[in-house]
C-alpha cells in the first residue's frame, strides 16, 4: 500500500489547460474515484499518477518518493482500461503470469500466484481457457487478476466498466470494491458513472474543467453540494434561485436554520454554508425530497405551496411528476404506494413540501424572484 498525494498538479496540452493545479492526499488502502463529465481532467490525472502522461508542473508522491521521473514499470502500479487487453494467443493462466514473468519470478512462485489470482476471482476452472472463450464479465476478472499478480502498490481504474453491460457493471463494480478491501490496495477509480462512484468510493472527487470541484463522502456529494455544478451534475435536482430572508444561528457546533425566499415559495435550510441575511443563493432540492400531500393538508402551513401535476410518468419504483408551482417547474419523485395513488387521481392539484435543501451561495448575482 502507498499513500498517494498530488501538489498542485497541471498539465497543459499546448494552450489548453486540462488539469489546473489539482491537490490531493489519498490516504493507505483509500478507494477515491475521480467523478465528472468528459473532458474534465479527469483520466488525464488518472494518467499522470500512472507515469503515462508527465504533468507540467506539480508534483506526484507515493509515500515520500517523488514519483514524476520515474517510468510506468518501475511505479509497481496496477492499471485496468476499459479494454481488457488480455493477449488472445495465452490461455487465461499464462495471461495472469505474464507480469510475474517479467519480472523474472520462478516459476514455481509463479504458478502459485496464478492459483491464488484465480481462486481470488472465482475463475479456478478457467486456467486453461482462452480469452475468446470467456465471457466480456470474465475477461475483465482476469485482467483484474493480472492487475493484482505483481502485487502493485496502487491500483488505478480507468472506466474499466463502460464497456459491459449494465448488469454486469452492477456485478462488477462490487467485485473490484471486494478485491480492493480483501487486498487493502490504495485505489483510484476514474468514471462519469455516479451509481459507480457511490457504490464503491470512501471519497469522491467530483472534476470540472481541471479541477476539483468538491471531495468527500457519498453524503457530503449529494446532499451538501458547496457548487452549483456538484449541485447539478450529481443526480437530479430542482435549482431555485433565492435570498436569504431570515437566520436563526444554532448552538455551538450546531448548524442554525436559514429561511429562503424564492418567488413565492418558502424554504427552510440548515445553514452549514455561513450565509447571512440578504445573501442571494441557489437552493437545490432533489425531486425524491419534495414531499406530496393532498391540497387540503396542512393549508395554513407557510412551508408549503400549492402546485398543478403537468405531467406524470409511470417508472415502475418511482412515478415522475412535473409540477407547476407558481409558475415555477418543479421535478417530483414519488414511491411506494402513493405513486399508484396519484396515477389514479383525478384531482390534479397537490400541495408540496420542500425538504433537504441543499444551499450554494448565487455567485451570478442574478435577482432572487424567479415567479
Amino acid at each position: 500500500m502507498s499513500r498517494v498525494r498530488l501538489q498542485e498538479v497541471t498539465k497543459r496540452f499546448g494552450a489548453a489547460v486540462a488539469v489546473d493545479r489539482i491537490s490531493a492526499d489519498i490516504a493507505e488502502g483509500e478507494f477515491v474515484t475521480l467523478l465528472g463529465p468528459s473532458g474534465c481532467g479527469k483520466t488525464t490525472t488518472l494518467r499522470m499518477v500512472a507515469g503515462l502522461i508527465d504533468p507540467s508542473s506539480g508534483e506526484i508522491l507515493f509515500d515520500d518518493q517523488v514519483v514524476n521521473a520515474i517510468p510506468p514499470a518501475k511505479r509497481n502500479i496496477g492499471l485496468a482500461f476499459q479494454s481488457h487487453a488480455l493477449f488472445p494467443h495465452l490461455s487465461v493462466a499464462r495471461n495472469i503470469a505474464f507480469g510475474l514473468e517479467v519480472k523474472g519470478r520462478a516459476k514455481q512462485e509463479t504458478a502459485a500466484r496464478v492459483r491464488e489470482m484465480l481462486e481470488m476471482v472465482e475463475l479456478a476452472d478457467y486456467a486453461d481457457r482462452m480469452p475468446a472463450q470467456l465471457s466480456g464479465g470474465q475477461q475483465q476478472r482476469v485482467a483484474l487478476a493480472r492487475m493484482l499478480a505483481t502485487d502493485p502498490r496502487v491500483l488505478l481504474f480507468d472506466e474499466p466498466l463502460s464497456a459491459l453491460d449494465r448488469n454486469l457493471r452492477d456485478t462488477l463494480k462490487y467485485s473490484i470494491l471486494a478485491l480492493q478491501r480483501r487486498t487493502r490496495k490504495t485505489a483510484i477509480y476514474v468514471t462519469h458513472d455516479q451509481s459507480e462512484a457511490f457504490a464503491i468510493s470512501d471519497r469522491i472527487f467530483v472534476m470540472h474543467e481541471g479541477r476539483i470541484e468538491q471531495s468527500g463522502s457519498q453524503l457530503d456529494i449529494y446532499l451538501r453540494p458547496q457548487t452549483e455544478f456538484v449541485a447539478n451534475f450529481v443526480g437530479d435536482n430542482n435549482a431555485l434561485r433565492g435570498e436569504v430572508i431570515g437566520v436563526e444561528r444554532g448552538a455551538p457546533g450546531e448548524p442554525g436554520q436559514l429561511l429562503i425566499q424564492s418567488g413565492s415559495i418558502r424554504l427552510t435550510a440548515a445553514d452549514y454554508a455561513g450565509l447571512r441575511l440578504g445573501d442571494s443563493v441557489l437552493a437545490f432540492v432533489r425531486p425524491e425530497n419534495i414531499a406530496v400531500m393532498p391540497v387540503d393538508v396542512d393549508a395554513a402551513d407557510p412551508d408549503t405551496i400549492v402546485g398543478r401535476v403537468e405531467q406524470i410518468v409511470f417508472e415502475g419504483p418511482t412515478v415522475q411528476l412535473l409540477v407547476d408551482a407558481h409558475g415555477i417547474p418543479l421535478r417530483v419523485a414519488v414511491s411506494g404506494l402513493e405513486r399508484l395513488r396519484l396515477l389514479d387521481a383525478e384531482q390534479r392539484q397537490v400541495r408540496l413540501r420542500l425538504q433537504e435543501v441543499s444551499l450554494v451561495r448565487d455567485r451570478v448575482g442574478q435577482p432572487a424572484a424567479i415567479a
